[in-house]
């Protein structure tokens, strides 16, 4: 693809894209996009123009760079044009490829509406917007003949190549996922207490960019949730019944602990996600853990096989017949122009949702009382729990993706999922109506694959 690219930048045909969002993911892939060949940034499209202006000098734009008046002027002089207005950058002709970097599941799914309308390809940085209604707006994307891609750089696009991995040489994938720092208190955690569980000091925080509750999303398993719904539902894995496990387990072990139960693992099925634990449950590290890394555990298919895997010095569980590939790191943003040169000269997405698998229900942190208002991931009132999007249709749960600024008409007691029925909503709003049009189409899927029974005469 290197080479590809370098052809386009001497042809002068480079690959034009549009940036959503110039926060933290947004700002590492501005460190790349001007030393990659053939890539040329038209535009950034931020809430605030002056912190994109701050995040391109920061990560080392030079000023002259993106003074572009007009996206128009942008693509005449190879420069980068800086706006407030995304729906103008998605529309505009100077742009091919769009990247969505916002993480506002409300700011994705409009977003991708737009690209559909303009026929522009889109990168979803935002694994909030896909894991509330990925699976629709995949299909309104292949309707528009745009690609809708992962991407590179996040866990779910690495988790989904080492699953494409797998499955292209002839592996059945019993289980794939990533690393974490956990323990079963995180849940519970808010803004308020996260940074102790980070071990941060109050100087620390106060000298930093430090987004309380975005930080809490990720510690207390929101995050890994939403992240393990878009694997699921791009890769045909199915998330476990109850919720995530977060299981400790270092790389060594990832073969013993995710195989079926039958084999002595934790697995009640095969097929699935899960997420392992950087820590024990009394607190100590594991060894060798995998807290910023990703994983596929595969099955020797024959004896031969398994016999491949000891002459290789594939590390195995006790029988032989389990092993994983992982990768130890991901690199975020930095790695996301893969996403763009794999759609730009091959037209394919790196990960893409295909089903509805799997969903993530907003379940109360804390008991909760008729009149409070929700505050959504990371925040005091609910986290996001995986569950079969099967069994979130059947209790009616509400998305953890929609729980912000609704207020309970009912009591939710502590830990349990917070369901449409709990809560007052504006049925207008585009977020909401586009995941109750998800929730009917795939309702009514389900029932036509229902087998009809006969009623005895």
């Amino acid at each position: 693809m290197f080479n590809e690219l370098k052809a386009r930048a001497h042809r002068n045909e480079p690959v034009r894209v549009g940036l959503i969002g110039a926060g933290k993911f947004g700002s590492m892939y501005l460190s790349q996009a001007f030393r990659t060949p053939g890539i040329h940034l038209v535009g950034v499209a931020d809430l605030s123009p002056a912190r994109a202006r701050e995040s391109l000098l920061r990560v080392g734009w030079s000023r002259e760079r993106f003074e572009a008046r007009s996206l128009d002027e942008a693509h005449r002089g190879g420069t980068t044009h800086i706006t407030d207005h995304a729906d103008g950058l998605i529309a505009s002709p100077f742009v091919d490829i769009v990247i969505d970097a916002t993480g506002s599941p409300a700011a994705g799914i409009h977003h991708v509406l737009k690209a559909c309308e303009n026929r522009k390809h889109i990168v979803m940085v935002n694994v909030e917007a896909d894991a509330l209604a990925g699976p629709l707006l995949a299909r309104k994307a292949a309707e528009a003949g745009i690609v809708y891609s992962m991407a590179s750089g996040d866990q779910p696009a690495l988790i989904a190549e080492l699953i494409d991995w797998a499955r292209t040489i002839g592996f059945e994938v019993i289980c794939a996922g990533k690393g974490t720092k956990y323990l079963p208190i995180y849940h519970q955690s808010t803004p308020e207490t996260v940074w102790g569980h980070y071990g941060f000091t109050p100087e620390q925080v106060a000298g930093g960019d430090f987004n309380p509750q975005m930080f809490n999303s990720f510690l207390d398993g929101t995050k890994s949730a939403l992240e393990m719904a878009a694997v699921s539902n791009a890769c045909d894995l199915l998330p476990p019944d109850d919720g995530l496990a977060f299981p400790p387990c270092g790389v060594d072990d990832l073969p013993g602990v995710l195989r079926p139960a039958a084999d002595g693992g934790i697995l009640a099925k095969r097929g699935t996600v899960e997420v392992v634990s950087s820590l024990e449950r009394d607190g100590r590290p594991v060894f060798r853990d995998l807290r910023w890394g990703v994983y596929v555990v595969f099955e020797a298919p024959s004896r031969y096989v398994k016999d491949c895997f000891a002459q290789y010095g594939l590390r195995t569980d006790s029988t032989g017949r389990y092993a994983a590939m992982y990768k130890p790191y991901h690199l975020i943003g930095l790695e996301l122009g893969t996403s763009i040169a794999n759609i730009a000269l091959r037209g394919e997405a790196t990960g893409s949702t295909a089903d509805w698998k799997a969903d993530i229900a907003a379940v109360a942190k804390r008991a909760l009382k008729a009149g409070e208002k929700l505050d959504g991931e990371g925040g005091f009132t609910v986290y996001g729990k995986l569950i079969p999007a099967s069994e979130s249709l059947r209790i009616d749960a509400l998305p953890i993706g929609l729980a912000h600024d609704m207020v309970l008409k009912n009591d939710v007691p502590a830990g349990q999922p917070v369901r449409w029925s709990d809560v007052s909503y504006d049925a207008s709003k585009e977020a909401i109506r586009v995941r109750r049009e998800m929730e009917t189409l795939f309702r009514g899927e389900r029932d036509a694959r229902q087998p009809k029974h006969k009623v005895a005469a």
